[in-house]
């Protein structure tokens, strides 16, 4: 009676130990969150950014579509807040439902590149045969600058939202794919790998139970810059006619119209570039930012 009144007792202390370790745990990850300067910036500036485009039809009186030629090429003003361009388009709104744009096409390009050059960066590492094709396949792709490959890829296919997102992901991809190939070759020299092998794991479990993991942190930092990358790849598509069709609202149209009277209506270039650019900034620190979360080594390595 008195083993069994111990056991007992002990259980609930046990329990009650294992729940203050994981709330210390939560707090230490929410301390270095807020110390980590460059992550709470670069996410500040892209929540902000997304709210805004979520909340487009609230804090916008016009669609991005009004056309009104009286209104035409009118400076910023307490109904217009960024002006009107050309055809009299409130520049605000336009903007703003712009964003929407830019985002989901960096999400989309982020997200399916990551998933590929994840894929084929893994099996690239651990069968010589799929590395030698498919790395001379991504050393082709990457012998273009990535803007030209991607207008030759639009032209062919043709400017619709779809086709930009294939685009950039075909540009991208490779780059990811060797970043990941890198870092997956020296986890598979590691000890555990030979183990594993040695105790006769599977090749299915081996990349992806043991190999996986240990690239993730290589890979969060580049899908981080994709996203920013295709963001201007995007605009840079849009500007040159390539891209986003009109009168779809982009960063990179609203560039474009304004490019032919830049000097009378400044507003037209000045704001999309604007937003394009702390779209990009904020990427760019919200990608280290979690390079410094997950590797402390880097912040030291700076230090």
């Amino acid at each position: 009676m008195l083993t069994e009144t111990k056991t007992v007792e002990v259980e609930p202390t046990l329990q009650q130990q294992k729940k203050e370790v994981a709330k210390e745990k939560r707090a230490l990850l929410l301390r270095r969150i807020w110390a980590n300067k460059l992550l709470v910036i670069g996410g500040a500036i892209i929540i902000l950014i997304t709210l805004v485009a979520l909340a487009a039809p609230v804090i916008t009186q016009f669609t991005p579509y009004d056309l009104e030629a009286t209104n035409r090429l009118k400076p910023p003003s307490a109904e217009h807040w960024f002006g009107t361009d050309n055809f009299g388009r409130d520049i605000f709104s336009r903007v703003v439902y712009g964003a929407r744009v830019s985002l989901a096409v960096g999400l989309s390009v982020a997200f399916i590149t990551g998933f590929l050059g994840l894929f084929i960066g893994m099996y690239s590492s651990y069968y010589r045969i799929l590395d030698h094709v498919l790395m001379r396949v991504a050393d082709g792709l990457m012998a273009f600058p990535s803007i030209l490959l991607a207008i030759a890829i639009m032209a062919v296919m043709g400017p619709k939202p779809a086709n930009v997102v294939l685009a950039i992901v075909i540009v991208e991809t490779p780059v990811v794919a060797r970043i990941v190939r890198s870092s997956a070759l020296v986890v598979k020299e590691q000890t555990f790998i030979e183990a594993a092998k040695a105790q006769g794991a599977s090749s299915w479990r081996i990349i992806w139970q043991h190999m996986a993991p240990n690239v993730l942190t290589p890979l969060i930092v580049q899908v981080t810059y994709v996203f920013s990358v295709s963001m201007i790849i995007e605009a840079a598509l849009s500007f040159l006619g390539a891209g986003i069709p009109a009168p779809e609202p982009s960063w990179g149209n609203i560039l474009y119209d304004g490019k032919s009277v830049i000097q009378t209506a400044w507003w037209m270039t000045v704001f999309p570039g604007l937003f394009l650019l702390l779209a990009v900034l904020g990427s760019n620190l919200l990608g280290d930012g979690i390079r410094d979360l997950i590797d402390p080594h880097s912040n030291k390595a700076k230090k």
